[in-house]
């Protein structure tokens, strides 16, 4: 099993953020170009918890359609989901999941 603290590790020298939120106790939150995602412990080492999303202040925006558009969304605010900020979350993600990986060294 990946040592969670050697993922967070890898995490941070990775230009990763990490934050701990008092909602969320048991997760630690990664940033890094406004994405965010939350990591729980669990029986392969640290796991993502839900979806990547926008970092919306305090809050994440989760990915969604509205008025037949994408958006970020969190409770009754909205970020446009720009080509851009697209981009931004998919490497997000791809960099997370290689960096979250136990081949990663």
């Amino acid at each position: 099993m990946p040592d969670p603290a050697e993922q967070l590790q890898r995490l941070y020298l990775a230009g990763f953020d990490l934050q701990t939120f008092d909602r969320f106790p048991k997760c630690v939150g990664v940033i890094r170009d406004n994405c965010i995602a939350l990591l729980v412990p669990g029986p392969e080492g640290l796991q993502v918890l839900g979806t990547p999303g926008w970092r919306m202040g305090e809050v994440m925006g989760v990915l969604t359609e509205s008025d037949g558009r994408q958006v970020f969304q969190a409770k009754q605010e909205t970020v446009e989901a720009t080509p851009e900020r697209l981009a931004k979350l998919r490497q997000f993600r791809n960099d997370l999941r290689e960096h979250l990986s136990s081949d990663a060294s």
